[in-house]
């Protein structure tokens, strides 16, 4: 059987037009009970509509603005509290030193000495000749010398003093020789001027 015979087979395409039959019955038993219009009644019923608003979101918290700086009022002036401050009483045990030694006493002062007379070449009890330096005698120098002898009460030279000298290298060896000379002991010192010559002699 080829396909076309077995399409136009009625016993095939039976179910098919039963249903639809079946259909049409079911459609016209409801348009005659009203089935239809209760559909339509029912599509007419008002349709509550509720707008549902959008919940805004609350803005965020913002912080309160800082309250404005003030300056801060300057202190009051206190005047400070007058302290009296007592000097500290030393209690510390003060340290006297005592001397076991009397001080000394002064010396009585000296007996005004009166000037006594110059004596010009007084003999004395002796004597010490000077000497010829060695360097004036190998110079070939003469001289003079004028020497004060102070003498003591007891008679001894207790200095020779330079008056005048022509060359100073006869100096030393008069005050050499007339400070060993020795003259009587008198009450009172004196002083002898004497006259040294050095000459050359052949």
């Amino acid at each position: 059987m080829n396909y076309a015979e077995r399409e136009r087979n009625p016993a095939k395409h039976l179910p098919s037009i039963t249903m639809v039959v079946g259909l049409h019955l079911l459609l016209g038993w409801a348009l005659v009970n009203g089935l239809a219009r209760k559909v339509v009644d029912v599509l007419k019923a008002p349709i509550e509509t509720k707008i549902i608003e959008e919940i805004k979101k609350p803005p965020p918290d913002t912080p309160p603005p800082p309250p404005p700086k003030l300056a801060t009022p300057p202190p009051p002036f206190i005047p400070p509290p007058e302290v009296n401050i007592q000097a500290p009483v030393s209690t510390a045990p003060t340290i006297t030193t005592v001397t076991t030694t009397p001080p000394p006493v002064a010396a009585p002062p000296p007996a005004p000495v009166q000037a006594s007379p110059v004596r010009k070449e007084f003999k004395p009890l002796s004597r010490v000749n000077p000497t010829f330096p060695r360097q004036a005698l190998q110079q070939g120098i003469t001289g003079r010398v004028v020497a004060w002898v102070y003498v003591s009460p007891n008679g001894s030279v207790s200095n020779v003093e330079i008056k005048s000298s022509s060359n100073r290298l006869f100096d030393r060896e008069v005050v050499r020789a007339l400070s060993q000379w020795r003259f009587n002991p008198e009450p009172v010192g004196f002083i002898g001027e004497y006259e040294i010559v050095f000459n050359l002699t052949d």
